[in-house]
């Protein structure tokens, strides 16, 4: 049987402050500022930041939602680290760059024989570098991190769960992973050709408590994995649907990707996601990208009003260019109110 999904697309979760957040992916993990925009449903408007390799490529990009006004209850259905991978021999520098930053680390470690390092966000989010020798994507440099120590991607999420069999067979007969490997708690599912980008741990907690679902800051909200086109959006929605997984969305227009989401059976939030033509650099240059706010053009005459409730944010003066590319930008509708109190950080 052939399905859809060909590895990762996205990880999306809720952090505190937007500017301590911008100050973290860009200068702790030192990935690329790539778009400064809104979400676009609800009734508040609340920053959608995304982070990504120099390229923008599916299966690197980081996308947060800061979100203060709810703190976000960690715990089983959620997911539990965002795993980047980096090349063997740089968990040394990772060490002393953390130390530089003030960032606590738990030391080096093994899983699966790979050699990592967890760390954490200002808002508590878990995040970990893995060594992987196979890992051939090209990273993104900082004034602090060279090519050769970026992160170049994600490795894979790290999944807690209560039970692993009702999971299992959710991303075994629904979106076509295989089991690799059981690590003592840790149970290892790849897709494809395996390895970075395409592989997922579930980690078995059977008496952990049930985490939060909404946003909220310091939990993730959701995985997102890849599919090529809205036509395999429709058939893996179909395979849901198939084996009887009915909690499933529609196909979604997320602007610079088409989506659709489900949960699964251990509370884990899973998007496929089919980048849309023109992908990230759809409604500015590649060049430019993550240097302006953008908003939905239906949103456009709202700008000042929108600003005044979100909290002033400065992008890194050394986010330098790339390649030029613009495509037209997609439309849809939402409602935003103003919320009734002082912006974030005022």
């Amino acid at each position: 049987m052939d399905y859809p999904v060909t590895g990762l697309h996205h990880i999306t979760v809720c952090a505190g402050g937007a500017q301590e957040d911008i100050n973290f992916f860009t200068q702790v993990v030192g990935q690329r500022l790539i778009k400064q925009t809104i979400l676009f449903d609800g009734r508040y408007a609340h920053y959608h930041l995304y982070y990504a390799n120099g390229k923008a490529e599916p299966g690197t990009v980081m996308t947060t939602f800061p979100y203060n006004r709810v703190r976000g209850r960690t715990g089983s259905g959620q997911i539990q680290a965002t795993v980047y991978s980096i090349k063997p021999g740089t968990l040394t520098f990772w060490m002393d760059h953390l130390n530089k930053h003030r960032v606590v680390h738990r030391g080096i470690h093994e899983r699966f024989g790979q050699r990592f390092l967890h760390f954490e966000h200002p808002s508590g989010l878990a995040i970990e570098v893995i060594e992987d020798a196979a890992e051939m994507r090209e990273g993104w440099t900082t004034p602090e991190i060279a090519l050769s120590e970026s992160v170049r991607g994600f490795h894979g999420p790290l999944l807690s769960v209560r039970e692993i069999d009702e999971e299992e067979r959710f991303f075994v007969e629904a979106l076509g992973f295989r089991k690799t490997g059981v690590d003592g708690a840790y149970h290892r599912f790849e897709i494809g050709a395996g390895g970075a980008g395409k592989t997922l741990l579930l980690l078995h907690e059977p008496t952990r408590p049930q985490g939060s679902w909404g946003f909220g800051a310091g939990t993730a909200h959701h995985v997102a994995l890849d599919v090529p086109n809205d036509e395999a959006l429709a058939q893996q929605k179909a395979f849901y649907e198939e084996l009887g997984y009915t909690d499933t969305s529609e196909i979604k227009d997320r602007s610079y990707f088409h989506s659709i989401y489900t949960r699964s059976p251990g509370g884990i939030l899973v998007e496929c996601a089919a980048t849309a033509p023109g992908g990230f650099a759809r409604d500015e240059a590649f060049n430019q990208l993550g240097t302006h706010l953008l908003l939905p053009p239906w949103f456009e005459h709202r700008r000042e009003e929108i600003i005044a409730t979100l909290e002033p944010i400065r992008v890194p003066d050394w986010h330098a260019p790339v390649l030029p590319e613009v495509a037209a930008a997609s439309r849809r509708e939402a409602t935003f109110i103003t919320p009734e109190r002082s912006p974030i950080g005022a």
